[in-house]
């Protein structure tokens, strides 16, 4: 479904991303962790057109979208999740869940997105998305975005950052419900050892290359483990 190919990626004269060669499979659920500094978000960034490889190509469905912009990219069927979510003045809960499913929602359907990560439809349907909402509020709001999307691809960066208890307890929850609700693939950059353990495979990056990608079912304490030993070095 998606595939990098030689990428590089320079900021401030720092190298930030070297040679990366990467495949996602349809229906797959990714996790690429990493120490900080890695490249992690700044990869997701690449993916979604926010950022522009300094070389290397980026293949989507078969086509090459390495030039697309991000519109291009999304109307493609890629949907991006921030690690900090945001704010909108003046458009409303319902608005961007009718944005983002493109068509108008009836109240049934949008309290169902809105239930999948916990907040009642009736409370939040017709507040604003702004600074009144808290970074958990947020945070759930876009996540029901993503899922009223429904699109072949979607990348959560660092979903857990900044939200309350409840909303992490149940973001597992969440991707599970995604895999079964949605006919796509999912990438989450993410530290959880509970998110990484329910990924397909899990992609470890380390200083701005793929150290290692593995599968489901290999010791997952001797990734962190590696993954410690990378944030030493």
């Amino acid at each position: 479904m998606l595939e990098l190919k030689n990428i590089n990626f320079s900021a401030d004269g720092k190298q930030i991303l070297k040679d990366i060669n990467l495949t996602i499979g349809a229906g797959k659920f990714i996790a690429i962790t990493g120490p900080n500094g890695s490249g992690k978000s700044t990869l997701a960034k690449i993916i979604m057109g926010i950022e522009k490889p300094d070389s290397g190509t980026i293949t989507f469905d078969g086509k090459d979208i390495t030039n697309a912009t991000i519109d291009e990219r999304a109307n493609a069927g890629i949907s991006f999740g921030f690690q900090q979510p945001v704010v909108f003045k003046g458009i409303t809960v319902s608005d961007i869940l009718n944005l983002a499913s493109k068509k108008t929602l009836s109240r049934d359907d949008a309290c169902e997105h809105l239930s999948m990560v916990g907040l009642c439809a009736n409370d939040y349907l017709d507040r604003e998305v702004n600074s009144s909402l808290s970074g958990g509020e947020l945070k759930r709001i876009e996540i029901a975005s993503v899922i009223a999307r429904g699109t072949k691809l979607t990348i959560f960066d660092e979903p857990e950052a900044g939200i309350d208890l409840w909303s992490f307890k149940n973001l597992i929850k969440v991707f599970n419900d995604m895999r079964t609700r949605i006919d796509g693939s999912i990438v989450v950059i993410s530290h959880q050892e509970r998110i990484l353990s329910i990924a397909d495979e899990i992609v470890l990056l380390s200083d701005g290359h793929v150290e290692k990608v593995v599968p489901q079912g290999e010791s997952l304490g001797a990734v962190l483990g590696e993954q410690a030993s990378c944030r030493k070095l």
